[in-house]
This record gives structure tokens, sequence and C-alpha cells, in this order.
């Protein structure tokens, strides 16, 4: 891999100015690499480039030019694919197969989607005698998590190309060797000098540099909702576009209706995709009280079925945590969760037996949760599922909507009816009913404190522009 000391600015790759930050792989906890960080004034190059390269042309172009330039991206991402893969493992440790199937197929997903919009979207409509014009929203800065570190970077990346903005992105610190080889892609691919422009660095000094920058347009911003406020405050001094994915403590309703022991051990299997690394992840499973032992059962033996281990060993489901501030604050809402009552059918604190070195947890599974525990409220970030029990179909709501944030939910059953009504009645961006699969052509965000803007599909490409309306129109 190349690149590790550099930054992307105006269509070129240069020495960062900043300073020298290791790369730690969790499954070694040994160094992987060392990156350099942007200084302020690569920062301050990097959007001046891309201020220059939107009032240069990029934000008029033909829809049609932008959309060659994405699928010219694609082209390149794939070349790439296996050194994306082996990035991603290193940096984060997710399993192998899991980087290959997932964590690299999902992101490409977002730039052929933003293409195929960009085939016949109309970014002009007549009404009555105006004209309302959809206008790329300008300079956009891009903040973007360890956790999904292409997945996220894609949804804001493909879709601000799409919609004519230019771009400075900072990807997560911890994750930046995956992000290195996408900007080789992009760069590979001949966008317009200063379209897009990368930078490496941490959320208090870049990160901080781009919310408040007088030039950018918008920020952008995926992480912690600690991170999200911090983005907005910033930003508020110059009244930019602050468009945030932020956490999130979905619930997981399994209604009378369900097919139980299928519900119940998908749900846990899903809670602990990505070693439970997912802002999304259903980690709140609403069972009736009635069948708290049976759900128990169900789980603990699904979680014990999942491998956890070396990342690059054929057949692991889980790797390690990202790092050890993660595994010390999972291991510190383990004990809380003891501390505070709640059973731990299986899993519990420590290492899995065997995995001394590298930041491994042992799934877990906590039964008799009520919603006033600190496992049950807040995001754990690790693979910790929490049962809770209810009595009645509004209870159930009532306790999925007990929560600061609104991200997701999950609801199982085979009445219509009452898919309907639980849908409608939990306040989220997301309600994904039997589990279905994620899909990218439909607006992915929160309510809440889970943040504000929708990403993917046409409404996240909307989210990237300003509207216009020209008065008067059919009669000039």
């Amino acid at each position: 891999m190349n690149h590790l000391g550099d930054t992307f600015i105006n269509g070129a790759w240069r020495p960062a100015g900043g300073t020298q930050l290791d790369v730690i792989n969790p499954a070694s906890e040994a160094v992987e690499a060392t990156i350099t960080t942007a200084s302020a004034q690569d920062v301050d190059d990097a959007v001046a480039a891309a201020r220059a390269a939107f009032d240069g042309g990029w934000s008029t172009s033909d829809p049609q030019e932008r959309r060659a330039a994405l699928e010219r991206i694609l082209v390149e991402y794939d070349k790439r694919a296996d050194e994306m893969v082996e990035a991603m493992t290193s940096e984060m440790g997710a399993p192998l197969g899991f980087s290959r199937s997932v964590q690299i197929a999902m992101p490409r997903e977002r730039f052929v989607m933003a293409a195929k919009i960009l085939q016949d979207y109309r970014f002009e409509e007549q009404v009555g005698t105006s004209l309302v014009v959809r206008e790329p929203v300008g300079v956009c800065a891009f903040i973007t998590p360890w956790n999904w570190p292409l997945n996220q970077a894609a949804s804001k990346i493909a879709y601000g190309l799409a919609a004519g903005c230019t771009i400075v992105w900072k990807p997560s610190e911890v994750s930046p060797l995956s992000a290195i080889v996408l900007t080789e892609a992009i760069a590979a691919a001949g966008l317009p000098e200063g379209v897009f422009n990368m930078v490496q660095g941490d959320g208090p000094s870049v990160g901080a540099q781009l919310s408040s920058h007088g030039d950018v347009d918008m920020v952008s911003f995926t992480g912690s909702t600690r991170g999200g406020i911090a983005v907005a405050q910033s930003a508020a001094a110059t009244v930019k576009r602050v468009h945030q994915e932020l956490g999130g403590k979905s619930a997981n309703l399994i209604l009378p209706s369900a097919d139980f022991a299928k519900a119940v051990a998908a749900g846990t299997k899903l809670c602990f995709r990505n070693t439970g690394q997912s802002c999304q992840a259903p980690t709140r499973m609403l069972v009736e009280r009635s069948r708290m032992d049976e759900a128990a059962e169900i789980a603990a033996r699904a979680a014990e079925e999942m491998k956890t281990g070396d990342p690059r060993e054929q057949g692991t489901d889980l790797g390690p945590l990202v790092s050890k501030v993660q595994w010390d604050r999972v291991q510190g809402l383990i004990e809380s969760g003891l501390s505070e009552g709640a059973t731990a059918v299986t899993g519990g604190p420590g290492k899995p037996e065997g995995l001394d070195t590298g930041y491994y947890v042992r799934p877990t599974v906590f039964r008799d949760v009520t919603n006033d525990m600190r496992i049950a409220r807040e995001e754990i970030f690790g693979p910790v599922l929490c049962l809770l029990g209810y009595d009645s179909e509004e209870e159930a709501c009532a306790i999925a909507n007990d929560t600061p944030y609104g991200l997701a939910t999950y609801v199982s059953g085979s009445d219509p009816e009452a898919l309907k009504r639980v849908s409608r009645a939990i306040r989220v961006g997301r309600v994904y009913l039997n589990y279905a699969a994620a899909k990218g052509d439909v607006p992915f965000g929160g309510y809440r404190q889970s943040g504000n803007g929708r990403e993917q599909g046409v409404h996240g490409l909307e989210d990237f522009t300003e509207l216009k309306a020209i008065l008067g129109y059919a009669a000039a």
C-alpha cells in the first residue's frame, strides 16, 4: 500500500504536514502501519481546491458526465477489491469473508445506485409558472467512522458526487488504510482536479477544522451522538448545513405470531454481526414475558454457535473489537449489566478462552433486562444482546420508543395488520420486517439523537442539494 504519509489534494498525492499516527491491528495488538495526519494548512488547501473545483464547473456539469465518473470509479474499485479486504481486516479486525462479502460489497452498491439514479433523475421541475431547481449544496466535508469504514463513506461520496458537490473527506483515524485504497481508486478514475480530496486526522483537530471552516457549505458526519453534537456546535457559527447519522439502540420485537425459535436465533446472530459494532444492531430483543426462559435458551445457543477468533482464519464469525478503548468500554458495560441485576445466560466479562492477545469479547446474552439499565439505554457497540419482556403489543411499542435514539427497529411476525401497526407506532427511520435485507434504494437515517438527514437512494441524493425557485419562468 502506498501513500501512508500523504494527503490527496487537488488531484494529486502530496506529503501530509501533520504528525505520525500508528494504526493498531486489533487481532495482534501490534502496529500494522503508520500514517501521517493532515496539518491545518493541508485542510485549508483541500477546502480551497474543492471550492475552486465547485466554482470551476463541477457544480454545473452534465449529470451524465457525473454518472460516467461514478462508473469509472467502480471499475477502479473492482481492481482493488483484494487490497481493500486486506486493509479492512488489518485495521478493524473484520473476518476476511465478512470483509469481502459485506464490508466491500456494500460500498460498491452505493456507487452503482448513485450512477443508476442519474440515468433519469430530473434536477428541474416546472410548477405552474415557476421552475424549481435542485442545485448542489456546495463544498462538503465528510467525516466517517471506523465500524463500516467504506460503506458509510461511499454513502456520502457517491451521492455527493452525483449531486454535483465537491468533497473533502476525513476518514476515521482508527481505520485509515481502506480509505487510502478507496482514494487511490477515485484518483485513478480521473475526476477533475479538486472535486475529491482526502485528509487524514482525528476529530478534535482535522474534523473540528472542517466543521467550522467558512468555505465548507455542508458537513456530513457519521459517528457517535457525542461526536455529532461536537460537529453541530463547531458548524453553528457559519450556519452551514449539518447532516448526521449517529448512534442507535434498536429494538427487535418478536411478536406472538412470529416463528419464535427462528426469529430469536436470527435476531441474536444479526445483533452480533460485525462483532456488534453497528449503529443499527438489534441489541434490545423484546419477547413475551411468558417465553423469556425459551428465548434465553435459544439466544444462548445461537451465540455459542458463532465462532470468535482470528479474522484471517476460515470459519471465523466474530473478530476482535476495533481497539483497546472499545474493549474496555464493552467490558465496563457487561459488568454494569451484572451489577444492575441482569443475568448473563452466556458470555460475560473477559476474553474468550485461548484468545489472550487481541481485543476479543465473549459473545454475551443478558436476560431479564429492564429498560432502565445501562445496557438497555447505552449503545454498547459489542456482541452483547439484551432480552426484555413484555405483556402486550402496546407495552412492547412503549419499550421500543423509550430511548433517546431512533435509528432502526426490527419486527418479526406473520400477522400483516400487527406488523403494520407496530411499524407505524415506533419512531425510527427504518423498520425491518422479518429481517428484511438492507436496501440502498430507500433512505437511511434516524429520528431524535440518531441524527438528521438521510443517505442512500433518491432521498440521499436530494440531501446534498439546495432548492431554488425561479418564479415567472414560463413567461421569461
